[in-house]
């Protein structure tokens, strides 16, 4: 890259917190293109400087345009920032993969675990892209997209094997309302992202139910706990846990009502199916897809996660509400650490 211009960066894709990111991007003074599946989309963000699907209310920054074509998106982008659905990666990425340049750096927003392969999302990017891991980071943290669309004070962490790519990352969203961190702990990071979406679900489930903050607390306390255990049965630090991509996101998308994770776990404990939570909720929600591959790694790793196992026991019918609930609560009792 020119030291003398301005990074170049390509966000896949419009959605809520591609979006969000891509401002974060333009505002720390990047030159952002936005890889939007829908022309009318890419032609609002062009004509009228706003996102009609997200966001609508946010005039976006004049250096942020869009296109529908990778390769567009994608020529000179010295980072390829990925916000899509963990699902849907492995698939569009291969599509996209021929026109990355041979230093782009690529960074994942991705808080899921891919169904059937157990793996996480930069695992999926390496295999299928063939990269080396010191090109890929990961960016994760406490970032409710509305909230920092509005300019609210918000912070995040960056990790990569290579310290100096996470610092190249860090660099490109700094700004004055968003402070990343670094870091090397990829493992932490990804699993305490992934995790807390499904700890969410049980947060929204019990709120839906009219259970009070004491039934909060106690989930998102031994959500961490569970998710800790996994997190560092697969290599991850504690401390990574402890920060910003372990607790403060998971207080974040569990206290949240602007969390999609959160919100239809309380569709859920309202008595909604799941297809009926899905079709309130209008937006992924990965916690949904991914309890089924994380329980996958607990039960490989001899990792025993209640909290997880009792959610996916939900989605998948197997229990009632009421059921579950008894479950959680008659465990045998044991010391807490």
């Amino acid at each position: 890259m020119n030291r003398h211009q301005p990074a170049r960066a390509a966000v896949f894709s419009a959605g809520s917190w591609g979006t969000a990111v891509a401002k974060i991007m333009a505002d720390a003074g990047s030159s952002v293109v936005v890889h939007a599946r829908r022309s009318e989309i890419a032609d609002a963000i062009n004509t009228a400087h706003r996102n009609p699907n997200y966001h609508p209310d946010v005039e976006l920054p004049a250096s942020l345009t869009a296109t529908t074509d990778a390769a567009t998106a994608l020529a000179g982008a010295d980072f390829l920032v990925l916000s899509i659905p963990a699902q849907s990666l492995r698939e569009n990425l291969a599509r996209w993969a021929p026109h990355i340049g041979p230093d782009t750096v690529i960074v994942s927003l991705m808080k899921g675990i891919e169904l059937g392969s157990g793996l996480r999302a930069s695992q999926v990017v390496t295999e299928v892209t063939g990269i080396g891991a010191e090109r890929v980071a990961v960016l994760s943290g406490p970032n409710l997209a509305g909230e920092i669309m509005a300019g609210q004070p918000a912070a995040a962490t960056v990790v990569c094997p290579d310290e100096e790519t996470a610092r190249r990352v860090q660099r490109a969203c700094h700004t004055p309302y968003f402070r990343p961190y670094t870091g090397t702990d990829v493992i932490g990071c990804e699993l305490g992202g992934a995790v807390k979406n499904v700890i969410a679900l049980a947060v929204g489930i019990a709120s839906g139910m009219g259970l009070g903050d004491n039934a909060a607390a106690m989930l998102i306390t031994r959500g961490l706990a569970e998710t800790t255990r996994l997190a560092t049965a697969m290599g991850a630090q504690p401390t990574t846990l402890a920060g910003l991509a372990g607790l403060g996101d998971l207080v974040a998308t569990c206290s949240s009502p602007l969390s999609r994770n959160r919100t239809f776990g309380t569709h859920l404990g309202r008595g909604l199916s799941v297809e009926q939570a899905t079709a309130a909720t209008r937006q992924t929600t990965e916690g949904v897809k991914s309890a089924e591959a994380i329980l996958a790694l607990a039960h490989a790793h001899d990792v025993e996660m209640p909290i997880t196992d009792l959610i996916s026991a939900l989605l998948h019918e197997k229990l009632t509400l009421d059921q579950a609930t008894t479950a959680l609560m008659q465990r045998p009792p044991k010391p807490e650490h």
